[in-house]
């Protein structure tokens, strides 16, 4: 049998479950409450530096790939999206400007990037105020150049070239490439490289720029034999539209190649990386057969470009007919054109039906 508990004790013993139940929920609302002030921002003022940072804050502190500006900004909503839809309607929305503005003034090096990120999304969205910008605007974002901080350099390069899209500024924007060259031949940074060329890609260079471009062909070529794709891309197309230009043309064939560099030419790569290469091949290839480069004798060193690609030893015939039935179409299209190239010199290309095997780049086996 069970013992009597006198109505006091009972009461007792209800107290004491009240109160634990009351505490354990009191803790968890406080947890709830610490959980949610920890998850709140305040508004801020969106010209002030600290929004412009916060709002544009990639994954692990690191500033958003320029690929990603144009998607996100369109999103509906938000203070671009408002800005945007004041310049559909002809206002000004003054957002560009107070950016710009912001930027003169002093910054840590971390404000500063978001701040030219931000001002790449406004010069492609908002065309009428990037438009309405001045060359002291592109002299301010050059000066960005000279920043300490590697991060502040490559939003600097995005956002000169997004208003090298703006015609009026082209000549302003080039009066920087030596400075771009610079910085990609003296730092190693992917990011850098890929936002320095990509600016450089996306204008003539000027004839002024020549003397450095000799200077930078090896850090171009070392670039292109990295291992970062979207870097080796756009150091190809560099090199493919130097090699249109008679007075680079030698620099480049002699400049000093890793004994792997054919390996670039193999199946195994990517297409869009593939076909750059051997577009940059077929350049080389009609460039050194032209008349006006064969008048001169030129002399190269073992380990140049020009010996990987054209030497007694090179292999790059077995690359080319290996590629011929790549999977990809214009892999094999630009493969056989690389291949008429090295069997018949341009001056000739009209009566490639004269072209013998026994005078061609390829054996008669092959």
């Amino acid at each position: 049998m069970g013992k009597n508990v006198s109505p006091l004790g009972q009461l007792d013993v209800r107290k004491s479950v009240v109160g634990l139940t009351i505490g354990a929920g009191a803790v968890y609302l406080l947890y709830k409450a610490v959980r949610a002030g920890m998850k709140y921002q305040p508004p801020l003022s969106t010209s002030s530096p600290t929004c412009i940072a916060r709002e544009c804050l990639g994954p692990g502190g690191r500033t958003r790939p320029q690929e990603d500006l144009l998607p996100k900004a369109s999103s509906v909503g938000g203070t671009k999206g408002l800005a945007i839809e004041r310049e559909r309607h002809g206002g000004d929305s003054g957002e560009l400007r107070r950016l710009l503005n912001s930027l003169e003034n002093r910054h840590d090096e971390y404000a500063k990037g978001m701040i030219l990120h931000n001002i790449t999304r406004c010069v492609y969205l908002l065309e009428a105020e990037a438009s309405a910008c001045t060359p002291d605007d592109i002299m301010l974002v050059g000066s960005m150049l000279d920043d300490k901080d590697n991060c502040v350099k490559i939003q600097a390069l995005n956002t000169l070239k997004a208003f090298s899209g703006i015609r009026k500024f082209r000549l302003k924007i080039q009066e920087h490439f030596i400075k771009v060259l610079e910085l990609i031949s003296t730092i190693w940074d992917s990011e850098l490289h890929i936002a320095g060329l990509r600016l450089l890609n996306n204008l003539p260079l000027p004839d002024f720029v020549h003397p450095q471009l000799r200077r930078v062909m090896p850090a171009l070529m070392e670039i292109l034999q990295s291992d970062y794709h979207l870097a080796q891309v756009q150091a190809i197309r560099l090199l493919s539209y130097l090699a249109q230009k008679n007075d680079l043309l030698y620099d480049i064939l002699n400049c000093q190649v890793h004994a792997n560099f054919l390996n670039l030419f193999q199946a195994k790569q990517t297409g869009s990386l593939l076909f750059e290469v051997l577009v940059f091949a077929e350049r080389l290839s009609e460039g050194r057969n032209t008349p006006h480069y064969r008048a001169v004798k030129w002399h190269y060193n073992e380990q140049s470009l020009h010996e990987a690609l054209f030497g007694e030893k090179s292999r790059l015939a077995d690359r080319l007919l290996a590629l011929v039935i790549h999977p990809e179409e214009e892999v094999q299209i630009q493969a056989c054109k690389v291949i008429v190239s090295l069997q018949c010199p341009q001056d000739l290309r009209g009566q490639c039906s004269s072209c013998h095997t026994g005078h061609s780049y390829f054996n008669n086996g092959e």
